[in-house]
């Protein structure tokens, strides 16, 4: 059974639920520790006070705010349920809005709400007026000493709260070398709309695998047994020219498409048309 991170209540209006939050992910990273590279003996990280020049436990370690170089306020744990705001311990519904009009760029993290038993009814009300008017709710809460933006929506059987970033922790992209204007090809343009209609389907999350971390995994597996591992051979140079790498693109396409069963797009543009009537000629050639 997950243990909960949070304990609060939703204020929906005058309606408040009782809700308990969960962690709704887990990343699976391949940890590693560290080592003494001479006797392969796990080192410690320890907490140094160089005033003293000794090693300090961590209940002795407390959080200071910088005022001033070397000077610092020292803040006890009382002293941040102390901050005056309502959302320490409520999600605070603001607003409801198009989940379209939010740009992923704002999304931090996705936790799992789960109602107390005398907030059932009201948290099923919730979710169901979500999911009717396909809206998602914005709201505040403060996790880890700090209030955030979030948002409510359905998820499964569930709501889902996603923190956000605010506005101003949103870097802009006006320092970016970004070219504003490019001469595009209307050749290229086709052959690059054939690619992407070639790839286009449903999303399917168990298509996707963590191919490094299972590369990664069966490495350190050989490894373990005493093989001696190769340096894998380096991939061919990429292609320079942009309407060459749009063909093999949409050749290597075509390849997997046809191995994984799927349909030939009905209609193509007129390069991907003339590649494919040059396609006999060109094998010739290169045999």
């Amino acid at each position: 059974m997950p243990r909960a991170i949070w304990k609060g209540a939703v204020s929906f209006g005058m309606v408040s639920i009782p809700i308990k939050l969960y962690t709704a992910t887990e990343e699976k990273d391949v940890a590693f520790h560290l080592l003494h590279k001479k006797d392969g003996v796990r080192i410690k990280q320890q907490r140094y006070c160089p005033e003293d020049d000794a090693v300090i436990e961590w209940n002795d370690v407390a959080r200071g705010y910088e005022i001033a170089p070397d000077q610092y306020v020292i803040m006890e744990p009382d002293d941040f349920e102390k901050v005056p705001v309502d959302t320490t311990h409520t999600i605070e519904i603001t607003d409801f809005v198009p989940a379209e009009q939010i740009d992923p760029i704002y999304y931090q993290r996705t936790y799992y709400l789960e109602p107390d038993k005398v907030g059932g009814k009201p948290f099923t009300l919730l979710r169901e007026v979500l999911k009717d008017s396909e809206l998602i709710a914005l709201a505040k809460v403060t996790l880890r000493q700090k209030e955030q933006l979030c948002t409510l929506r359905v998820y499964e059987n569930t709501i889902a709260l996603e923190t956000m970033l605010y506005a101003d922790e949103i870097r802009s992209v006006e320092d970016l070398d970004v070219p504003r204007e490019q001469k595009i090809a209307d050749k290229e343009l086709q052959m690059a709309k054939s690619l992407v209609d070639m790839l286009t389907g449903d999303f399917d999350p168990e298509k996707y695998r963590d191919n490094y971390r299972e590369a990664l995994l069966e490495l350190i597996e050989r490894k373990a047994e005493g093989e001696e591992i190769q340096r894998p051979k380096p991939v061919a140079g990429k292609v320079t020219d942009l309407m060459e790498a749009l063909r093999a693109s949409v050749e290597a396409a075509k390849r997997d498409g046809s191995s994984a069963g799927r349909a030939e797009p009905e209609a193509q543009p007129e390069e991907a048309q003339e590649l494919e009537r040059t396609r006999p000629a060109r094998r010739r050639r290169a045999g």
